[in-house]
């Protein structure tokens, strides 16, 4: 049986560093996904009788007794009844980096040990010393230096695998739509859809294996996803706010204050146009050079911060409030417009823009289309509404001018181009759908022979 689960990544609609301040930010889960396969290796069971001296090798029919020799003196069935895997090794393999790693589960063991039986009802924080042990099985890799920013993510993924299905062979394959490190919670959605599918394979959760397609688990078992997802993340990030986890958890929004949660409910959909400007940053430096600016103008710095916190709460009331009509939903988008345009203003004045984010900007602005940046900023991802009156229009003018129709229907296409001809890369997404999700396909069974 295979298992598959899939979360997707998060953007901040409204309050980014002002929310390190006391502010409210706003967060959305996007429609790109990291996706995760899990596949246990197939078992063979051999059943055989022995004489009382277990080991002997006239009757080690299988050339297995130095190999099992140890484990059957801690099982008395051993002998009779034991497991041999056609491939004794966990396997991480990330597709899209065209990298392959694997571990044989004797090494695991030998080094883990100490972690015992698997515990997945109950999420448990890596120790530092346990943390140590893990970091050298990841260095025995030999990650490529360009690539050894994964490591922290790889020994989130072993201790999420140990904790939850303990030592077994098996092969996990992940994909994503995310970029890496541009600000878009590509690591949240990575523990979440891990954390995912080895639940889904545990005695934690009781799925149903018959139904077809995605699903969606229980609001305790997404707790107990969230929870394992954000111990992932305390490995990767070290202080993790515990946003991007739940937001990649549950999907929709969230409302976020002073380490409080609330989950919103979106009553309108929303497009966006996110805007990659590939540039790399430094969150921690933005995140201190805000800090910095405060402690020079406390009072301005402070006012900032408290018009941001304005604009997070009024737009989370925008959003959560019906729309009975398309006229309502065009009233609204229109208030988001304004709220994201003064939203980038402050983040300008705490000094977290950049070049290639004034550009995104100068780009949709010509187009009448707002934006903003999301997450630390100086670089990274920026986003851009794309308002359902695009769509109107081209409804309107496909009835009488197919010509203005074809021009109209372009403008998002002729926005994209023109900010690839930049080299930035763009993702159409829509905001606010489900958090993790899960399916089985069934027809990737284990054999077992007698």
């Amino acid at each position: 049986m295979e298992v598959r689960a899939r979360a997707p990544g998060k953007i901040i609609l409204a309050g980014e560093h002002a929310v390190v301040h006391g502010s409210t930010a706003v967060a959305a889960s996007i429609n790109l996904y990291t996706y995760i396969s899990l596949r246990f290796h197939s078992i063979f069971v051999i059943r055989r009788v022995i004489d009382d001296e277990r080991t002997r090798d006239d009757n080690d029919l299988f050339g297995c007794s130095n190999r099992y020799e140890k484990d059957w003196e801690n099982d008395n069935d051993a002998p009779f009844d034991f497991q041999i895997y056609d491939d004794d090794a966990l396997k991480l393999h990330l597709k899209d980096l065209s990298l392959e790693y694997s571990w044989s589960i004797r090494r695991i063991k030998e080094v883990l040990q100490e972690v015992g039986c698997p515990f997945s009802s109950t999420p448990t924080t890596c120790t530092p010393e346990l943390l140590k042990l893990i970091a050298a099985l990841v260095e025995e890799q030999n990650i490529p230096e360009a690539k050894f920013g994964l490591a922290s993510g790889v020994s989130a993924f072993i201790w999420l695998f140990t904790c939850i299905q303990g030592f077994k062979p098996a092969t996990v394959v992940v994909t994503s739509e995310l970029p890496l490190g541009s600000g878009l919670g590509s690591s949240a959605a990575f523990c979440v859809s891990v954390s995912a599918a080895l639940l889904a394979l545990s005695d934690s959760v009781t799925p149903d294996f018959s139904k077809q397609g995605w699903s969606v688990y229980g609001e305790n078992e997404l707790e107990l996803v969230n929870k394992w997802a954000f111990e992932g993340e305390k490995i990767i990030h070290g202080k993790p706010s515990g946003i991007d986890n739940s937001v990649s958890t549950f999907g929709n929004m969230i409302k976020f204050k002073s380490g409080s949660l609330t989950r919103l409910s979106s009553n309108m959909p929303l497009r966006m146009l996110v805007t990659n400007t590939k540039v790399g940053r430094n969150t921690k430096a933005l995140v201190a050079g805000v800090s910095e600016r405060t402690l020079r103008h406390p009072d301005a710095m402070k006012s900032v911060f408290n018009a941001v916190d304005s604009i997070s709460k009024e737009l989370s009331t925008i959003i959560q409030s019906p729309a009975p009509d398309e006229l309502s939903i065009t009233e609204k988008e229109e208030k988001l417009e304004e709220l994201m345009e003064m939203n980038q203003g402050l983040l300008q004045c705490m000094g977290v823009s950049h070049a290639s984010i004034e550009t995104v900007l100068r780009t949709t602005l010509k187009y009448k289309l707002a934006s903003k940046l999301t997450g630390a900023g100086g670089g990274g991802c920026v986003l851009t509404l794309l308002p359902t009156r695009i769509h109107c229009q081209i409804l309107f003018i496909f009835v009488d001018m197919v010509l203005v129709m074809m021009l109209s229907g372009t403008v998002v296409d002729k926005v994209i181009s023109e900010l690839e001809s930049c080299g930035f890369q763009c993702l159409v997404s829509g905001i606010g759908g489900n958090g993790a999700e899960f399916c089985f396909d069934l027809s990737r069974g284990s054999n077992e022979a007698q």
